[in-house]
């Protein structure tokens, strides 16, 4: 059963690691979360229009295949039903202009990989605030 305050989260990624690290991540944070995981992009827009209840918040990593996280990103905001919903990209790739060219194309924030233990969950509730994180800080 899903609580009426629970936030609905994507995670893609593909390596298993980070999203065993994200499936304990989402359990400190202050609200209760619906996590949902792809572990590939493949029929990346199917596979989230069939999720029951459309997720809140994207958690996009970069540099996954087949399409990589600007396609996904492209295919979300061209789709009414996940119009202003919360697009954020992790990456490794933390450089400034990176970062520039991730705000560029549209994403909400970005997350630096890997994802830190003790500032991670703080930083989700913010998202979850519909508060805006840029942040490079491991």
């Amino acid at each position: 059963m899903i609580l009426e305050n629970t936030i609905t989260l994507l995670y893609v990624e593909d390596d298993p690691g980070s999203r065993k690290v994200m499936q304990h991540l989402v359990t400190r944070v202050d609200n209760p979360v619906d996590l949902t995981m792809f572990e590939d992009s493949s029929n990346f827009l199917p596979r989230v229009e069939q999720l029951v209840r459309p997720p809140d918040i994207f958690l996009i990593d970069i540099h996954v295949a087949p399409l990589d996280g600007f396609t996904m990103l492209e295919q979300l905001r061209s789709h009414p039903r996940f119009t202003g919903k919360m697009i954020v990209a992790l990456t490794a790739s933390v450089m400034s202009a990176e970062i520039h060219q991730l705000r560029q194309a549209g994403f909400d924030g970005v997350l630096a990989k890997p994802l830190n233990f003790h500032t991670f969950p703080g930083l989700l509730d913010r998202i979850f605030t519909g508060e805006r994180i840029w942040t490079v800080s491991r």
